[in-house]
Parts: structure tokens; C-alpha cells; sequence
């Protein structure tokens, strides 16, 4: 089933055109994520009345990502990609406000609601990645992706920065990085005025319906694409939450932390700059199965040993395995499906990776604080739990790899 709504090479103009503008909205609006993964356990930590709850603000973040996925995705499909990143924005800005006020307050709870309504920006981040390939053609779609993708390397750098410059800004630790990301969301929201996808054309009575969700899902190369998305997000997240109460509880600072998180977000999206040309070199089952023994790899590392370089090193790992495993399985999902089944398929697909990224984000916090006693025994909990979904996924890939092909994936 080939996609004949899709854009010819001599209108990526356009395309080009928006990826510019989500490249620009993924460097200044994604520096809010490193920003608050990196506090946001730390802070847990010091409001949470029981330490096995310190990762909670990260977990309600993506909680909040996944319930805002699927109506979020809606409001695209009705209104089109400019307003529901506007949307997307406005929940970052929340999110940061009432995080301010909970730290002012010492309230836990009003803390993790602020988190939650993060998540709002979060569900509307992950889906620049789909508006990347609105308007491209076939040929230039992995490459959209990718290059969307790289604009969080400028996040990477700039986000953590901006943690050791504002954490300590105010006498409430962390109220500095709140207030910034409130900054961040309203500056960045303006980006979005330049932004050139159609809206999606209303359906007339007799438009093809598309499939049902059931049907979607059960589409071997969808449900395959879905499965390694989620792993390679889940995994990622799981050991990210985790690491700077690692880091901290081995003996190092909050700077040290904030030093692997950097390492680890520009591992995460330099190599966008080439995943797309990778991709369309050696196809998308390749550069998956690739970032899952990337993803192997890490857990390995950090199996190893607790001093710093370790923690380097297996992040480092763990960011370059994401971005081969959900490029790769974003871009086999985008050539799955038709326009009419794009606002249905994505916001199914965001459900369920983020559904099951926020079941890892739940349970890091549980495994790094509540398993040994001991941070080093907390870390390796950590990482061993990665072991069956690796299994999971690559073995969902090899049964993808022996089927019969009805269309390239």
C-alpha cells in the first residue's frame, strides 16, 4: 500500500522550509526536557516524603505525555500542527508555574501537578518528528525526521547549562530552573507562526475511511514499529531518571550529573545528522536492530563499574541506541499508514510508547532507591531490568525480518 498523497521531491521546498522552523522549536522549546529530567528527580528527592517516590515527577511527566497523546493528536488532525504545538507550549508554561509554586511551597503534590502538566508539552515535542514529514517526499521523509531529530543537540547543550547557571539562583534550590522554563515556553511558542503544514483537509461522506485501529495495530510492520519504539524509548528513559540519583548517591556532585546528562542528549541527536542518510542507505530494520545492541551495550557498561567515566560512557551509549532504535522505528511507522490514518496511528502509536515509557519512569525510581539499600546496587537493578525487553523487541524484529515484505519497511 503506497502512499499516493505523498508530497513529489519537487515540492520539498516547503518541507525544508518547516523543518527549519521545528529544528529552531526542537533547540530552544526541547531544552526544557534535559532541563527537567535532570532537576526533576533531584527535586523529587528532597519534596517526596518517601525516597522510592523521587523519580515520581519524571514518571507524571509522561504520564501526562501519554493521556495528552491521543487528544492532542486529534486537535492536529481538526486543527492542524500550529495549534496544538501552540497548545503544546502553553502546558510547558503551566508546567514550569506551578513546579515554581510547589518548590515555594515545599508541596510535593502541587509539585507533580506541575509535572503532569508538562507532560502536555512533552506529547506535543514527540510529535515534530511527525510534522517533519507532512510535507516531505518519500526520499526526503527519513531525512526530515532526522535532521528535526538533531535540532535537540543544540537542547542538549543549552539545557543543562542552563540548570547550573539557575539551580542555585534562588535560595529554594531549583526555583531558578522552573522560572526559566517558563521563559523557554513562551519565547519559543512564537517559532511556531512560521510554521507551513496544511491542515488536513476534512473528510468528505464518501472518503475512505482508512483502518480501524485494531487494524492498524495488527498490521505486522506497524505493530513491529510500535514495539521498538517503546522499548528503545522506555529503556532510555528508565536508565536517564535514574541516573543523576545515581550519579549524586556514588559520591559525585549535581554538576557532575548534569555533565553526563549533557553527554548523554548530544549522544542522543548528533548522530541525526546522519540516522536519516543511514536509514535510506541500509533500510529502517537495520538501523533498529542496530540501536537495540547500542542499547544492549550500555546496559553492559554500566554493569562495569560506578566511577564517572563509566556513567559517560554507558549514557553516551544509551543516547546513541535511542536515536537508531526510534528514528528508525518512527520512520518505518510514517510509511505505514495513509494521511486520512495519520491523526488515528500517531496518536495510538504515542499512546502505547508512552504508556510504556511511563510504566519504566515509574518503576526506575522504585528499582535505583528501593532494591539494595545502596545506589550501586539500586543502578544495577537498573540496568539489568533492561534484559527482557531487548529480548522483546528484537525478537519482534527477526519475526518482522522472515515474513514476506508486502510493501518496504
Amino acid at each position: 500500500m503506497t502512499d499516493a498523497a505523498a508530497p513529489a521531491p519537487s515540492t520539498d521546498a516547503r518541507a525544508k522550509r518547516n523543518v527549519a522552523v521545528l529544528v529552531a522549536a526542537q533547540a530552544l522549546l526541547g531544552a526544557q526536557m534535559p532541563m527537567i529530567f535532570t532537576v526533576g528527580g533531584l527535586a523529587g528527592q528532597s519534596l517526596a516524603p518517601n525516597a522510592c517516590f523521587a523519580t515520581l515527577p519524571i514518571s507524571l511527566i509522561v504520564l501526562g505525555s501519554m493521556l495528552s497523546a491521543t487528544p492532542l493528536s486529534a486537535a492536529m488532525q481538526r486543527w492542524g500542527r500550529r495549534t496544538g504545538f501552540f497548545i503544546g507550549a502553553t502546558g510547558g508554561a503551566a508546567g514550569g508555574v506551578v513546579g515554581a509554586i510547589g518548590l515555594f511551597l515545599g508541596s510535593f503534590p502541587v509539585f507533580l501537578a506541575g509535572s503532569l502538566l508538562t507532560g502536555l508539552y512533552m506529547s506535543a515535542h514527540n510529535f515534530y518528528r511527525f510534522a517533519a514529514a507532512d510535507t516531505a517526499s518519500d526520499a526526503f521523509r527519513p531525512k526530515a525526521i532526522s535532521y528535526v531529530m538533531a535540532g535537540g543537540l543544540l537542547a542538549a547543550i543549552v539545557g543543562p547549562q542552563l540548570v547550573k547557571v539557575t539551580s542555585d539562583a534562588f535560595v529554594i534550590p531549583f526555583l531558578g530552573t522552573y522560572l526559566a522554563v517558563i521563559a523557554v515556553n513562551v519565547v519559543g511558542s512564537l517559532l511556531f507562526l512560521g510554521l507551513d503544514i496544511p491542515r488536513p483537509p476534512r473528510p468528505s461522506a464518501d472518503a475512505p475511511k482508512g483502518r480501524s485501529r485494531r487494524e492498524l495495530i495488527t498490521t505486522p510492520a506497524i505493530a513491529v514499529a510500535v514495539i521498538c519504539a517503546t522499548v528503545s524509548y522506555a529503556l532510555m528513559n528508565l536508565v536517564m531518571t535514574s541516573t543523576p540519583l545515581a550519579v549524586v548517591g556514588c559520591g559525585f556532585d549535581a554538576g557532575n550529573a548534569a555533565d553526563v546528562v549533557t553527554a548523554h542528549v548530544l549522544a542522543m541527536y548528533v548522530p541525526s545528522f546522519f540516522t536519516g542518510h543511514l536509514i535510506a542507505r541500509f533500510g529502517t530494520q537495520t538501523i533498529v536492530a542496530t540501536g537495540l545492541a547500542i542499547l544492549a551495550a550500555a546496559g553492559g557498561v554500566a554493569l562495569m563499574g560506578v566511577e564517572l567515566e563509566h556513567f559517560f560512557v554507558a549514557l553516551v551509549l544509551l543516547g546513541i541506541g535511542w536515536n537508531f532504535g526510534f528514528i528508525g522505528a518512527t520512520t518505518m511507522l510514517a510509511g505505514q499508514h495513509d494521511p486520512h490514518e495519520r491523526g488515528r496511528m500517531q496518536g495510538l502509536n504515542d499512546l502505547i510508547v508512552f504508556g510504556g515509557v511511563t510504566f519504566a519512569s515509574l518503576s526506575s525510581g522504585g528499582l535505583m532507591n528501593c532494591t539494595g539499600g545502596t545506589a550501586e546496587t539500586g543502578w544495577t537493578a537498573v540496568n539489568l531490568a533492561m534484559a527482557p525487553f531487548l529480548a522483546l523487541a528484537g525478537g519482534a524484529l527477526i519475526w518482522l525480518w522472515l515474513r514476506p515484505q508486502a510493501r518496504p519497511v
